[in-house]
């Protein structure tokens, strides 16, 4: 049976997927990690871990703590156990550890501390900390990889600590699949996500493809979208593959991708709509169509829908045409009605 995190300041009573994102400034500066922090949980984000490389960086986790008392934090600490403990002391709701790069005394020293603090510990391993040892070890990067984390998470039940969070990620798709779905048979909430993804276009790709996978088996509590960009567009992306996958509320917009029959800028008007609506948390579909025969049924199952039609703009309900509006101020028209329908 799964063991649960009973900590509903880091995972969603209803069992929703949390978002998880991590700020990029050094926390010492306190000023700009707040305010980061600020833009990400008004994007939608759940969790925010923030990295402690060093003493001075627990005193400024302290203080961010104290300005944010209701959001769950996430200390980030690797190789020194002090850090750790103190970061726990500091007001951690978690703190995220790779147990390979601390001594076996130096995690019993962890494990107290989160025992007498009642504090997650996240059980962290990458591809990047597999050397070649430990792949010839276990016969594969992907046996390694699972095989190390299986090993920590033995050593932490030993001392019956129980309150794990796993998380084990790499920059490929398939091995990220592959190695979560093992990890997921020890019956612990997982953190999933990829790796060293990278830019916008790409990380987003490989994340969506990752994620959807695992998603879709029900593996995944909490997700990260991790790119080299800004961490609000880790968290828009993420909430963009958890609408898809219908695990999140808001808008599903859909649009056709164009043919010789469309009459209108069907790309203007689908960018208008999608910009007008995309950060609706209200449950609705929308439907934007190029022409009269892609209309009545694309827009069948759709709260609102619009189609290009000789020119004009034919406007559906349920499928069911009611409105004909002409030129460009029938996306305007549209956009009032999408207004008036997120206000019922």
């Amino acid at each position: 049976m799964k063991r649960t995190v009973q900590n509903s300041r880091l995972t969603f009573g209803d069992g929703s997927v949390s978002v998880q994102s991590m700020t990029n400034l050094p926390v010492t500066d306190v000023e700009g990690t707040c305010e980061q922090i600020r833009r990400l949980v008004s994007a939608g984000c759940d969790v925010v871990r923030i990295a402690l490389p060093n003493t001075q960086s627990v005193a400024s986790f302290r203080r961010v703590r104290e300005e944010f008392p209701a959001i769950p934090l996430v200390a980030d600490v690797h190789f020194n156990s002090d850090l750790a403990v103190a970061a726990m002391q500091a007001g951690a709701d978690k703190v995220r550890i790779n147990p390979g790069n601390m001594s076996e005394e130096s995690l019993e020293r962890v494990v107290r501390c989160a025992k007498e603090r009642d504090v997650i510990i996240r059980v962290g391993v990458n591809g990047g900390s597999v050397g070649k040892e430990e792949i010839k070890r276990y016969g594969g990067k992907t046996q390694a990889l699972y095989g190390m984390l299986e090993r920590y998470v033995r050593f932490f039940e030993e001392r019956d600590f129980f309150k794990l969070v796993l998380s084990v990620k790499s920059s490929d798709v398939a091995e990220t699949v592959e190695v979560n779905r093992q990890a997921a048979k020890l019956g612990y909430p997982m953190h999933v996500g990829l790796t060293e993804a990278g830019p916008l276009r790409q990380g987003i790709i490989k994340n969506a493809m990752a994620l959807g996978a695992l998603l879709t088996q029900g593996i995944g509590d909490t997700v990260r979208v991790s790119l080299t960009a800004h961490p609000v567009d880790e968290v828009k992306a993420a909430l963009d593959i958890l609408r898809a996958l219908h695990l999140r509320g808001g808008v599903t917009f859909v649009s056709c991708p164009q043919c010789g029959r469309c009459t209108i800028d069907l790309e203007k008007v689908a960018c208008r709509v999608y910009e007008h609506v995309k950060d609706c948390p209200k449950n609705i579909k929308i439907a934007v169509m190029g022409c009269e025969v892609n209309g009545p049924g694309e827009c069948a199952d759709a709260d609102i829908g619009i189609a290009g039609a000789g020119g004009n703009y034919v406007f559906f309900r349920q499928g069911k045409k009611y409105k004909v509006a002409q030129g460009e101020d029938a996306v305007r028209q549209f956009l009032e009605e999408i207004d008036r329908l997120i206000q019922c």
